[in-house]
């Protein structure tokens, strides 16, 4: 039979989640957060309960609202700035900057101006975007970069699995030369495992043949 305390505690956090990610008043950032205070209340409720009863119910919800509630990114007046900055200096280029669900900066790098195919040397028209990306990386600072690299099908996994990270692995170098400092970075690099578009065509495989890079603004506070 299931632990009366950690039950309680747990509809409790979760009815607190729903209610406060139903707030008309509150900005997206503001009810992922809220979201992430109610679980981590749960979970946090669920572990001490099993621990010490119920002042260990007590101490782990308040432990896991906490935690949850610093989970997450935060889209800031810097991270819109610089999404402005982006979609300026790649107009008319075919990147497409867009803000995810998460509140992550997303740049999608199409190979036309990144990589030749079968390469991962960084082409001239890539050097530019990548010039006007390190500036805005330089005025905030506490953001965290990822960069993916993808392949058509071409190729075998053998090949196509270096040569993506190679791609992340450059695009990143790159940055670092400008000045954005490596520990914000983390790479990967999927091959051809998360095409856009079926790989049935050169203009598709084309579409394939691109890098990723995510910014992510961690949320370091609770509500405010």
């Amino acid at each position: 039979m299931a632990n009366p305390i950690t039950q309680n505690f747990t509809i409790s956090a979760l009815v607190l989640t729903l209610s406060l990610a139903g707030c008309a008043n509150m900005s997206e950032t503001q009810q992922g957060t809220a979201k992430g205070a109610g679980i981590g209340a749960g979970v946090g409720a669920v572990v001490g309960a099993l621990a010490g009863g119920k002042k260990g119910a007590l101490i782990g919800a308040a432990v896991g609202a906490g935690g949850g509630a610093i989970a997450g990114n935060v889209w800031s007046k810097k991270m819109e700035k610089q999404k402005q900055e982006m979609e300026q200096a790649t107009a008319g280029t075919g990147v497409a900057v867009t803000q995810t669900a998460d509140n992550r900066l997303k740049l999608d790098i199409p190979s036309d101006i990144s990589f030749t195919k079968g390469r991962a040397d960084i082409q001239p028209n890539f050097r530019t975007v990548l010039d006007q990306f390190a500036s805005g990386l330089a005025a905030n600072p506490s953001t965290k970069i990822t960069i993916i690299g993808h392949t058509d099908s071409s190729g075998t996994d053998a090949i196509n699995n270096p040569l993506s990270v190679n791609r992340a692995t450059n695009t990143r170098d790159y940055l670092v030369a400008r000045g954005v400092a490596t520990s914000r970075f983390a790479i990967d690099g999927r091959g051809s495992r998360e095409p856009l578009v079926a790989n049935d065509s050169a203009t598709n495989m084309a579409k394939n043949r691109r890098v990723e890079i995510f910014v992510a603004e961690p949320e370091m506070a609770a509500i405010k």
